[in-house]
């Protein structure tokens, strides 16, 4: 198994300058982020690789690693640290021959057998949600506290939840044995995403 830190997992949501977009990100990892994640579901090819290129400079400048979500000719272009991939997107073990075995493959995930599947596949974590409302995916599934904690302790690589968490309602998976938090707009959406990003990182660790 792979050690990633998953603890405070920032998937991106570019709805704003791409200027402030970076600097957001940027904040973001000195405020404590372990893991950045672009998503551009709507982003032409070449917007999406020049975008992912300028991020993946600051990634790399503080030694975090960066996930692409669903495009792995963007990860492999820009040679990413990884790849993450949705029950729609392109199967998981097709992505695991694509990206090699030194990458990171994370899966999304609602149920045990989905989790189960992905982890023979050769996934190295597993994203679960939505936990709460999402302002972000208004047609992901949700998942319950319990449903989390089942799909936890049914596989043996590590689990992030994700799905509307904030710094009011983190505190609620404290007991499910997930091993981070990802988030979107908890982060990307504060006037200050270093300081949110410390404050939800202090909530997961405490």
């Amino acid at each position: 198994m792979k050690n990633i830190d998953l603890s405070l997992y920032l998937v991106t949501d570019k709805s704003e300058n791409e200027e402030k977009f970076l600097k957001t990100i940027e904040n973001a990892i000195l405020g404590g982020v372990t893991l950045v994640q672009i998503r551009e579901k709507t982003a032409d090819t070449l917007d999406f690789y020049n975008l992912s290129l300028k991020v993946k400079e600051i990634t790399t400048k503080y030694n975090v690693p960066l996930i692409i979500n669903d495009r792995v000719d963007i990860a492999l272009a820009i040679d990413a640290d990884g790849v993450h991939v949705g029950q729609s997107d392109m199967p998981c073990d097709v992505t695991r021959r694509l990206i090699g075995e030194n990458k990171i493959l994370g899966v999304s995930a609602t149920t045990i057998e989905e989790a189960k599947k992905a982890e023979k596949d050769g996934a190295d974590y597993i994203g679960t949600g939505a936990m709460f409302p999402s302002s972000t995916k208004a047609d992901a599934e949700s998942v319950t506290k319990k449903e989390l904690i089942e799909i936890v302790n049914s596989i043996n690589i590590p689990v992030v939840a994700i799905g509307g968490i904030t710094k009011e309602n983190a505190s609620e998976l404290k007991d499910t044995g997930i091993k981070g938090l990802s988030v979107v707009n908890a982060i990307m959406g504060s006037d200050n995403p270093k300081k949110a990003s410390e404050e939800l990182l202090n909530i997961f660790n405490s």
